[in-house]
């Protein structure tokens, strides 16, 4: 890897964590509340990240998102769930490492298979969202089974048909975004900068 390439590499890194940073703390740039759910469009800064940089540096932009998750929790909540929930890392913390990660794997699986920015990217950024949105809702329900089915007014045997539903009316909206914007980002840094898929 030539220097020039390295002070690319350092850079975007360096902007993408500025990104995350600041969508995490300033409402409407990194989440869209509508009541009680509220649409990510955040994740898309981690599966750029793993597309153009590689998983190593998707999972470390997930990191900081899920740190960033905690202290917002911490010192901006919006309801005492948000306290409750999300200071725990294995839902802030896990599932946006992971984001990274699946989305950097797959992305450079199907790139070496067929060559394709497009079609890799858009794959990796509809698997990238799901994987957040189902690990997030997931883990809120095996971790804070009641506090969950509380916030949601429901029974606690309806929870987990509750959180597909939630699933279904946030993930999907989520993950056919980040499907759609992950491609056109990730074409464009491929183009303004030396770095290539690998």
């Amino acid at each position: 890897m030539n220097s020039r390439n390295k002070t690319f590499r350092l850079v975007l890194r360096a902007v993408l964590l500025a990104i995350i940073i600041v969508q995490a703390m300033v409402p409407w740039l990194g989440f869209i509340p509508l009541g009680f759910i509220s649409l990510t469009i955040i994740h898309i800064t981690v599966i750029v990240a793993a597309v153009v940089l590689g998983p190593k540096d998707g999972m470390l932009i997930g990191l900081f998102w899920g740190i960033a998750t905690i202290v917002r929790a911490f010192a901006m909540p919006t309801t005492p769930f948000d306290t409750l929930v999300f200071t725990n890392p294995i839902i802030s913390v896990v599932p946006r490492v992971l984001v990274g990660l699946v989305a950097g794997v797959v992305f450079h699986w199907i790139y070496r298979k067929n060559q394709s920015v497009v079609m890799g990217s858009a794959v990796a950024g509809v698997l990238g969202s799901l994987t957040n949105t189902l690990l997030v809702l997931g883990f809120m329900g095996i971790f804070y089974t009641s506090a969950t089915a509380n916030a949601y007014g429901v029974d606690t045997s309806l929870l987990f048909k509750t959180l597909i539903g939630v699933a279904g009316i946030n993930g999907i909206p989520e993950a056919i975004g980040a499907g759609v914007i992950t491609p056109l980002l990730a074409k464009a840094l491929f183009a303004a900068t030396p770095l290539k898929p690998e």
